[in-house]
This record gives C-alpha cells, structure tokens and sequence, in this order.
C-alpha cells in the first residue's frame, strides 16, 4: 500500500504550477494495482480488502479497490483492454428511423472500420438526445418507446466461432494476432470507439450520458465486461450469461464438484476464445484467482447494474449465478444503492427468451435510469431450483459489509 499512502505525502508538498489531483483522482492516481498477486482461498474474494488486505471504508478506497479488480481480470483472465487508440474518425447517415455508424480505428496507416445500424423512436429527440441501448449481437430483451437501438456486430471484431478464432478479428487486424486481448476486451474496445464517436457526433441525437449495454448469453458475458470497464455505460443488463458473466469460477466448480453439469473454467476455455490463454493457467486451481465475478461485476457499481439468469439450464449454473450476484450485491450496500442492483431467476422459458412477465423489473430499470422518471428497483428474485445443490452464504462469504463513508 505504499502507493497510496504516497499520494498523501505528494499531496501535501507545494506545487507552483501544476494542478493538484484531490479525492477519488488522487487516490486512484497513486493506487498500486499489480496484474497478478500471491493467493490462495477458496472463498470468495473480500471486496472490501485492497491487495495487501487493508480495509476499503470509503467511496475514495473504492476508486483504488476497483482499479485493483480491472488490473487483476485482465492480468488473469480478460487480457490488456487497449486505450483510445490515435485515430478515431467516424461518418453518419440517417433515413427516416435508421441510422448508420460509421467507425474508423487505429493507428495512422494501420486501421479498421466497422459499421452499426441504429433504430431510432419516432418523434422529435429529447434536447439531451435519446437513450440508447447498445445490443451485443442483436436485442434479445424488450425496449420502452423512447429509446434508440444500435446493434453492435461484436463478432466481427472480435471472433467467437471455436478455439481457431484466436487473434482473429478486426480488432487484431489492429492490434495484431498475438495481442494479449481476449475477444472479451477485443469487444469492450470495440464498444467504447462507438461511445467516442456518438460523444462527439450531434446529428446522431444521441444522449452519451444515458447508454445501456445488452447482450444473452456469450453475449451476455460481453455485455457485463462492457459494463464493468467502460465507465460511460450508464446501465447494464446481462441476459443469462452464465458461467464466465454473472457466475463465479468457485461456486460454479462447487456446483459441477456437487454433481451438476454446468459450464465451468476447465471446459469454457476449450469452447472459445472469450478469455485470454493466461486464464488456461488457473481453471484447475481456481483458489488461486485473487479475485472472482462477484468483483467484475461490483465494478459496475456506483451505476445500476441487473441481470437475469434461467434455472431450466444446468449449464448456466443457477446456484453460482444467484450466490455471485449475492456477494456482488454486498458492494452496492456498502455505497448504500442496494437498488441499483438487481437480480433475476427465473424458469420456465427457452434459452434467451424473454417472458413478458419479466418486464416491470425490467422497464423500472429503464425507466428510472435512462428516462429518468420515478420507478421502484429494489429487486432480487430467485425461484431457488439450483438441482438440489444448497446455497450456504457462510461457506462463500467471510465478510461484514461495512457502510463506505463519502468522498
């Protein structure tokens, strides 16, 4: 923790003429954030310890505490996200209610372009802009009216076919084939260059204060990396993404280890290319992860964040799923927004369908975080079919959830 308590010591002396970072920038600035650290437990991570296992009691630790988490998933799991690269240049067109973006990436004499149609609302734009909803893949989930789509061909910029789609995609055709990046972040990269244009675009009519991220599935699994490391994501919804989104390696190994057939870290990593080939080092000894996705998913919070998981499908690991999102939950209680995170489990339905009676929980969220008007989102729901393995919170959670002081 030398790290931040330098920037205490930094912050004190004078400086004549450079501004002074303060509060939740200084500590985030001076914050020690290692890409691997030693551990073992087969606990669940505390969120509320930074890497050396001093407390986090305030809004200010939480900045470095998350910078820690995002260093440890890509050091571990998701591979190095790229920043903004040089060149970002877009074009847009618009006939009657469809859009298209144009974008354009890279490095001077080394880019790619990619193209996403949006669907606008009819009627005249709201003077911020309309919402928007960036869909991995297509939408699978209703919208309300109000509300402007963008389908976002992840796929292309990053493969997902098989274990030959490693370092394919146009994101590698950037970055090259051995690139460090998994698909994953590939996707996330992809996402925040259509966020950099649309900020800078105002014929699009575009509100960038107010984008959500979808996406079922592996795209359900993207569009929770999306929302954990793009911080203009305003509200993310992961549509049963299971084991490698709102899951965690640990209760989902304890689940296949009690019986079940469920989709766990040594057989995801033979499926597809959506983690980074460092991952392949820690499946079988999963204890050794210094985080979990409880953590990926706590590093949406302070914006609302709701998922929605299906018990009919072993391999989406049910148990995993609702006791993942229960440590992840205990973070927005810390910030004391318990309701702006929410969780759905339910059944009876297929595979990325979404039953009309799922829509209230759902259009709250929309409601009150894209449209702004009042709604009630305090939701955590589970029907509790996890195919007779038991959910004990003691055996996973060792924590006291502590109530942060502000900035």
């Amino acid at each position: 923790m030398a790290f931040r308590w330098l920037s205490f010591l930094l912050l004190a002396l004078p400086v004549l003429s450079l501004p002074q970072p303060s509060g939740i920038e200084a500590r985030a600035l001076f914050c020690n954030t290692p890409a691997n650290i030693p551990f073992n437990d087969d606990k669940l991570p505390d969120p509320f310890k930074f890497n050396d296992g001093t407390p986090v009691r305030s809004m200010t630790d939480w900045a470095c505490r998350r910078s820690q988490i995002s260093a440890l998933v890509e050091g571990y799991e998701a591979g190095t996200l790229p920043p903004k690269p040089p060149v970002v240049t877009s074009t847009f067109s618009k006939s009657g209610l469809t859009g298209n973006l144009t974008v354009t990436a890279g490095f001077p004499g080394k880019t790619t372009t990619f193209s996403s149609p949006i669907t606008f609302p009819n009627g005249t734009a709201p003077a911020a802009g309309w919402p928007l909803v960036i869909a991995y893949s297509g939408l699978s989930i209703p919208v309300p009216d109000g509300i402007a789509v963008l389908t976002y061909d992840n796929s292309a910029i990053g493969e997902q076919n098989d274990q030959s789609s490693r370092g394919v995609g146009q994101f590698f055709d950037v970055y090259g084939a051995n690139a460090t990046a998994s698909s994953m972040t590939a996707w996330v990269w992809g996402l925040s260059r259509i966020i950099d244009v649309l900020e800078v675009t105002p014929a699009a009519h575009i509100n960038t204060a107010k984008i959500a991220v979808t996406g079922c599935s592996r795209d359900g699994k993207g569009a929770l990396m999306a929302g954990a490391f793009e911080e203009r994501i305003a509200l993310t919804i992961p549509q049963e993404s299971g084991s490698g989104g709102d899951t965690c390696w640990r209760l989902s190994k304890f689940e296949q280890d009690s019986g079940d057939v469920v989709q766990q870290a040594t057989e995801i990593v033979q499926e597809n290319v959506w983690f980074s080939t460092n991952f392949d080092n820690f499946v079988f000894n999963i204890s050794l992860l210094p985080y979990d996705h409880h953590l990926l998913a706590a590093m949406v919070a302070p914006r609302p964040l709701i998922s929605y998981e299906n018990t009919d499908f072993e391999w989406l690991s049910p148990l995993s799923a609702f006791g993942c999102m229960t440590a992840a939950h205990t973070v927005f209680e810390a910030m004391g927004i318990p309701d702006k995170h929410a969780f759905v489990q339910v059944g009876n339905h297929s595979h990325c369908d979404f039953p009309s009676d799922l829509n209230p929980t759902l259009f709250a969220f929309f409601d009150k975080f894209l449209l702004d008007k009042e709604a009630n989102t305090t939701i955590f729901e589970t029907n509790g079919l996890f195919n007779g393995t038991v959910w004990n919170p003691s055996q996973w959670i060792n924590w006291t959830t502590p109530r942060f002081s502000p900035l």
